[in-house]
């Protein structure tokens, strides 16, 4: 006589699969963090050693001018280098989350990508009109500090839709963009250690926690 062996917490483990794949994000890829936090080593390294002649230039100088007018070269140049590291991470992050979802036959386009996608650019959004308010303003100092608290909000919102590496990524900006908020003569510091070394570790812990 044939019998049926049913073992109830294999079941319950695959309930819990397609639930999780229902309600979160699961095609985002480590290696698009990594992506990231090597353009932003990239963008950082070019403002130290080429804009400020690593470190010969003295910021404040360069950045408001000896007369005490606002340095407009800097400015100018580090909002297109934030700008640049961006559009690369987004691409980056687009690359290879298509490019996992394509591997594991997951489909890259559904209710949970499109909520993660609003949930990060809320605050992004928010973010980027005070970072402008603050360059209207001529107060320089508290832009790599608003730029890393207000990402790391962004990726706090949306990491209950994917991975929990991306939460904890999350707070570990908002922490940085805090300690660049008192010590703002070292901002490009911060900026590269929180857009490009954590993107770097935290991608890898991604990558071979959920990649591997």
């Amino acid at each position: 006589m044939r019998t049926n062996s049913i073992n109830p917490r294999e079941d319950l483990q695959a309930i819990r699969e397609i639930m999780e794949r229902s309600s979160k994000f699961l095609s985002l890829s480590g290696l698009s963090g990594i992506f990231a936090g090597v353009c932003a080593l990239v963008g950082a390294g070019v403002a130290w050693f080429i804009v400020l002649d690593s470190g010969n230039v003295c910021f404040d100088e360069y950045m408001y001018g000896s007369d005490g007018s606002a340095g407009p070269a800097l400015r100018a140049y580090l909002a297109s280098v934030s700008l640049l590291v961006l559009g690369l991470a987004l691409l980056g992050a687009f690359y290879f989350s298509l490019r996992k979802a394509r591997k594991t036959g997951l489909q890259f386009w559904t209710n949970s990508s499109r909520r993660i996608l609003i949930h990060l650019l809320i605050p992004l959004f928010a973010g980027g009109l005070f970072i402008l308010i603050l360059l209207l303003q001529q107060n320089f100092v508290l832009v790599a500090s608003a730029m890393l608290i207000f990402y790391g909000l962004s990726l706090v919102n949306a990491g209950k839709f994917t991975f929990s590496e991306l939460h904890y990524l999350g707070l570990t900006e908002i922490g940085l963009g805090i300690l660049a908020g008192f010590f703002v003569h070292q901002g490009l510091l911060f900026w590269a250690i929180g857009f490009g070394l954590m993107h770097i570790i935290y991608g890898a812990v991604m990558y071979y926690r959920h990649e591997r």
